[in-house]
């Protein structure tokens, strides 16, 4: 039997299992670093289907690594299983976990006959926190050659724009005063944000048109009769790459700091995490996986020039820097429904996004094969070496 027919078999094996799974996670949504009952669920599968698997990793508590297989190219699946605030899956990361256990599931029944070694990796906090980086930086990546996810969104995509971000908190303090009686005695923090967004959205006429600031006031005040004194904003800066990323966040930090300078107000500002890097898809990987994907029946458009201008981001992009990766989109028929809507987390759970957990775990197991039996890619990945895109398809 080919490798490629035993790895489906497997994943039809596992099908109700991991239906089920994807479902179990988008009912139990969990936040940044609070995924205790997803990664349990994942590590549980994982194990039960043969593989090797560490929990707690990198002192990560919800990070996880399982391993299967023994050969000499060491290829990696990334799970991630956060929810966003307020509105649950609705960037579809229970199906991203589900797609990565299935192809790790699919690749590890013939592992040892294509000279592989298959791990999934558990990697926490994507929405906010960075799991993939501390991972990195903590060597839960050592060792391997090239990784790979998929990412579900309204429409396939094998190699998609993505940029680089940079999330960070503002907080300004200001004095309190009785807003009628003593304004004058106030220092209003509150002010200092209004500046600073007002500034913000002057700065707009004169940014790259791929740069993106956007955030949320997360504290406004204590009460309309008194001044505020505390006021706290949470905001993220994108652009193309983390080359352009210092420049539009040096000029967002100055609309900051103008809101302090003109109401007396003091600032800070603090990075609560590392800043997520372009994505950098690697060629030959992301060919190999347009293919499968179409194999099973799937359209990746041609998204053509002006791309960019719709990216997200993800700490996938800082993997592919570090390593041959790709992150393709696949598609769960949406539209108008889109990511970070609460209608797209519905949408995850539906019989278009079962199937997305299905052919995505396939067309991943599928380009593990590939690549594996491919000499040249083969060679190449040993080998450390990296074939990047200059454009958003192959």
């Amino acid at each position: 039997m080919h490798p490629k027919d035993a790895a489906r078999d497997a994943i039809e094996a596992a099908r109700e299992a991991l239906i089920e799974l994807s479902h179990r996670i988008h009912a139990n949504p969990e936040l940044r670093f609070e995924e205790q009952k997803a990664s349990g669920w994942l590590a549980e599968a994982l194990s039960t289907a043969g593989f090797v698997v560490k929990t707690d990793v990198c002192d990560l508590p919800t990070a996880f690594g399982a391993r299967a297989g023994s050969g000499p190219l060491h290829i990696a699946i990334c799970a991630e299983y956060d929810a966003l605030e307020g509105i649950g899956h609705a960037c579809g990361h229970n199906i991203i976990a589900t797609a990565a256990v299935g192809a790790g599931i699919g690749a590890a029944k013939v592992a040892d006959e294509i000279g592989v070694t298959v791990s999934v990796i558990g990697t926490p906090a994507e929405e906010g926190g960075g799991g993939k980086i501390l991972l990195l930086d903590r060597g839960g990546f050592d060792g391997v050659h090239a990784s790979m996810m998929v990412h579900p969104a309204p429409i396939d995509v094998a190699a998609p724009p993505v940029n680089a971000a940079l999330g960070f908190e503002v907080n300004y303090t200001g004095k309190e005063a009785h807003a009628s009686s003593y304004p004058e005695r106030g220092i209003n923090a509150a002010d200092a944000l209004t500046i600073a967004q007002t500034a913000i959205g002057l700065l707009r006429q004169h940014i790259r048109p791929t740069d993106r600031v956007h955030g949320i006031i997360s504290k406004g005040g204590d009460a309309p009769n008194v001044v505020p004194a505390h006021t706290s904003a949470r905001y993220m800066v994108r652009a193309r790459s983390i080359a352009n990323l210092d420049e539009i966040r040096d000029k967002v930090y100055r609309c900051f700091e103008a809101g302090a300078l003109a109401t007396g107000a003091t600032m800070e500002i603090v990075e609560r995490e590392s800043a997520y890097s372009e994505l950098r898809s690697d060629a030959d990987l992301a060919a190999i996986y347009k293919r499968n994907a179409e194999e099973l029946g799937r359209i990746l458009p041609d998204l053509g020039p002006g791309a960019e201008r719709f990216a997200g981001s993800t700490d996938m992009g800082n993997v592919s820097l570090a390593m041959p990766a790709i992150h393709p989109m696949i598609g769960i028929n949406s539209l108008p429904a889109v990511n970070h809507q609460p209608e797209f987390a519905a949408h995850g759970v539906t019989p278009h996004g079962d199937k997305a957990v299905i052919d995505g775990a396939l067309a991943m197991a599928w380009t593990i094969i590939d690549a594996a039996m491919d000499e040249k890619v083969r060679a190449r990945l040993l080998a450390g070496k990296t074939a990047y895109r200059k454009t958003a398809n192959p």
